[in-house]
């Protein structure tokens, strides 16, 4: 079941939830707005001729730190990483889950790919996997909303937590956008 903002206040009380920083201006009928940090990853496509997920690729991305001012241009096609500003977490009943803006979905923006999922256990910044599908270009801000994220319970309380040993969590508790760890999964 999706969390209602007045059980969202309430979880976050509890230190069941985690907003860092949280205001209430932010929190809509059943989920919070994120806002855009300033670190992106960006690939060096000079350099890589190939993604092999086997390999640890030393290079693959750069990082780009944005003007407030300026912003950062995606351009049609382009695929880019970046954080959201705030630091979210959930215990071990619950889970959250990233959605984009529908402002940004009707100009084509897409601010996940796969990786909308904030595993019981975690704390981080998210990472948003942003994408532009429409045929312009598109200027986006440090600061601006970007996505939001809803809140569910779990029927339990989960055994294995994210960034449990046994799980080996590639992500736990990221503070900084990273790059992919797959190869990590061929060892």
């Amino acid at each position: 079941m999706i969390l209602s903002d007045k059980t969202i206040k309430e979880k976050i009380k509890e230190g069941c939830i985690v907003i860092k920083p949280f205001s209430e201006e932010f929190l809509q009928p059943a989920s919070y707005d994120l806002h855009l940090d300033k670190y992106f990853l960006v690939f060096n496509k000079e350099n890589i001729p190939m993604i092999d997920v086997k390999k640890k690729e030393e290079n693959l991305m750069r990082e780009v730190v944005v003007d407030e001012k300026k912003g950062f241009i995606i351009h049609p096609g382009e695929f880019v990483l970046a954080n959201v500003k705030e630091i979210t977490g959930v215990d071990a009943k619950h889970v959250g889950r990233l959605e984009g803006k529908s402002s940004l979905g009707r100009i084509g923006l897409i601010v996940h790919a796969t990786a909308g999922f904030l595993d019981p256990g975690n704390k981080l910044r998210m990472t948003l996997e942003l994408a532009n599908v429409s045929p312009l270009p598109i200027r986006i801000y440090p600061g601006m909303k970007i996505a939001q994220m809803a809140f569910e319970c779990l029927d339990t309380e989960c055994e294995r937590p994210y960034g449990s040993k046994e799980l080996k969590s590639k992500y736990s508790g990221d503070l900084k956008v990273k790059g992919s760890q797959m190869w990590k999964n061929f060892k």
